[in-house]
């Protein structure tokens, strides 16, 4: 298993451009392991590429403009504060690969952070939906119930007891199949966790939500989920 220390430039042939817009928590640590694993990945936050040099200058990603994370990319990972998704720039996807996958991490938290969005609770919208609409284009769910420093610790090879596995949910059955790959390469197992309208079984407050589980026990956990919305994350 590739470490993220190691850097593998001639891995198998098959090396992505990998947009990630969001330099935080995950966003920072998947710039770190997926440049490890030798992809091409360029890097975007609110702040400006200025403020990236230093996660440039460990991982070998490229700073820039978030209006430039996508152009070419194969994989683009949206991993910003729910609230912040309208406010990215017009035509985010437009310079994008053929077929790109969208990633969506993120996690609607309306009492501290996002406000509340009327969409989301009272037209029932699961939150990826609500931000796949305001991207105007398809998304995966995936990675919003992982501790961010488990992309950094915890990967495993494939068939290792300890080996952790993230549910995965979209529409798009070719660009969920891109994102399961790319996360087993990353060292985790996956779990089809449904279309897009299914994935409320993985939001904050579900069973699965922070669960260190193997397959067998993400998929339990999907199944025990309610659709209702706990009173920790209503607005």
């Amino acid at each position: 298993m590739t470490r993220t220390s190691e850097r593998c430039p001639s891995r198998r042939g098959d090396d992505m451009k990998i947009g990630i817009i969001g330099a935080g928590n995950i966003g920072g640590n998947l710039t770190r392991r997926l440049t490890a694993l030798g992809h091409d990945v360029s890097v975007a936050n609110s702040r400006g590429p200025h403020t990236l040099t230093a996660l440039a200058e460990e991982t070998g990603a490229t700073p820039v403009p978030a209006e430039e994370a996508a152009r070419g990319a194969e994989v683009v990972v949206v991993t910003i504060p729910v609230k912040a998704v309208p406010d990215l720039p017009s035509g985010l996807l437009d310079g994008a690969a053929e077929g790109v996958a969208v990633i969506d991490t993120g996690n609607y938290y309306p009492r501290e952070r996002d406000g509340r969005i009327a969409a989301i609770e009272d037209e029932g919208l699961t939150e990826s939906r609500w931000t796949e609409r305001q991207l105007g284009h398809p998304v995966v769910k995936a990675f919003n119930g992982t501790y961010a420093q488990d992309i950094l610790d915890r990967h495993r090879p494939a068939g290792d007891p300890g080996r952790l596995a993230l549910p995965v949910a979209g529409d798009d059955e070719a660009a969920k199949r891109k994102v399961r790959e790319l996360i087993e390469e990353l060292g985790f197992d996956t779990v089809d966790a449904g279309g897009l309208d299914d994935s409320w079984r993985q939001q904050p407050g579900t069973p699965v939500y922070g669960l260190r589980g193997g397959v067998q026990e993400v998929t339990k956990a999907l199944s025990e989920a309610s659709p209702e919305r706990t009173a920790d994350f209503r607005g």
